[in-house]
């Protein structure tokens, strides 16, 4: 069980760090995907270093967790995450739920999943 999470927090870090290199290269396309509109520079500026550090982040230290096989790792990516949804929920709640919303809160919830199972399973 512990190498199936190895595997699975490796692919959820993986993926993390693709979207970061893909937010550095194409940030407009990959922002307005997301719902968010970069204006002038600042706004490049801002989805490069925010937005793609934030999956960049998350991505490289479970990446280092499922390599390494250490739990601590993935303490930071589940803080991430889990308020990246709480941010969603609250938009949700305050603001009502879209259909645009749910698959980023779905892939959020699987993620917390993934990654709270490779923090039980990873040696410590």
């Amino acid at each position: 069980m512990q190498m199936v999470s190895r595997l699975l927090v490796g692919i959820a870090g993986l993926l993390g760090v693709l979207v970061a290199l893909r937010l550095w290269m194409a940030p407009e396309d990959v922002a307005l995907q997301l719902g968010v509109q970069p204006i002038g520079p600042f706004g490049l500026a801002t989805i490069r270093a925010d937005v793609a550090g934030f999956f960049g982040g998350a991505g490289v230290l479970s990446i280092f967790a499922a390599v390494r096989n250490r739990a601590a790792l993935l303490a930071a990516p589940l803080i991430l995450i889990g308020l990246a949804l709480t941010g969603r929920v609250i938009t949700a709640v305050s603001s009502g739920l879209t259909n645009e919303m749910i698959p980023p809160m779905a892939i959020e919830a699987t993620l917390l999943a993934v990654l709270a199972l490779g923090r039980l399973q990873l040696a410590r």
